[in-house]
């Protein structure tokens, strides 16, 4: 099967100015630090913690400026202090947080894994998001198209994709539209933008990050 469209990503919301790159970005697509009390700077993935919020866009190259140029301590105006392998970090936290929001969809029966059932819920147009690991095999993969208007996520590993499961590996996914789809898809924009590089697209090469 042909490959399908992705659907857009929303812009509207409200939005915030990234410190490494000085543009004005839904805030969506950025990911805030708060200082805390002791001079580090924690992420704040689900944009709750208190404190006055520094934003950087979800993106490797703006992320690594940042730590690069000190430009976390410019924007908090005081001195804060980041553990090594901050981009590492961010890139393994935002992995657990797709991981868990599809473990949820798949707990409310809103996400399938599996070639046949995959297959099936795109054959009935129940699927709103097709999402398959970056290490599968690429002939297997292009069996599945995206859903016609809806998403694909392919920047995934076979092991994280085994962990929402509840299994060893999964290679084929889909979620049904409402639930956690947009939550799953929005969040998984901001992974890809600190695993995958601005060269890569979404379904050229293996979607990973090159070291």
């Amino acid at each position: 099967m042909a490959r399908g469209g992705h659907k857009k990503i929303r812009e509207d919301g409200p939005e915030r100015k990234c410190i490494a790159t000085g543009e004005i970005e839904p805030k969506f697509g950025l990911i805030r630090f708060v200082a805390g009390p002791d001079g580090r700077m924690v992420p704040d993935l689900a944009g709750k913690l208190p404190g006055r919020g520094v934003y950087v866009s979800a993106d490797r190259a703006a992320m690594d400026r940042a730590i690069d140029k000190g430009l976390f301590s410019r924007a908090a105006k005081q001195k804060v202090t980041l553990p090594e392998g901050f981009s590492d970090l961010l890139e393994q936290m935002l992995s657990r947080r797709v991981v868990d929001l599809i473990s949820l969809a798949r707990k409310s029966g809103d996400a399938v894994s599996g070639y046949e059932k995959v297959k099936d819920w795109l054959l009935k147009e129940e699927a709103e998001v097709l999402v398959q690991a970056d290490d599968g095999s690429a002939r297997g993969k292009s069996k599945l198209s995206t859903p016609y208007g809806g998403s694909y996520i392919g920047w995934l590993s076979a092991d994280e994709l085994g962990m929402a499961f509840g299994r060893q590996t999964v290679i084929h996914a889909a979620l049904r539209a409402g639930g956690m789809a947009s939550r799953v898809v929005e969040e998984a924009q901001r992974l890809k933008g600190m695993r995958v590089r601005e060269s890569d697209t979404d379904r050229g090469g293996s979607g990973r990050r090159k070291g």
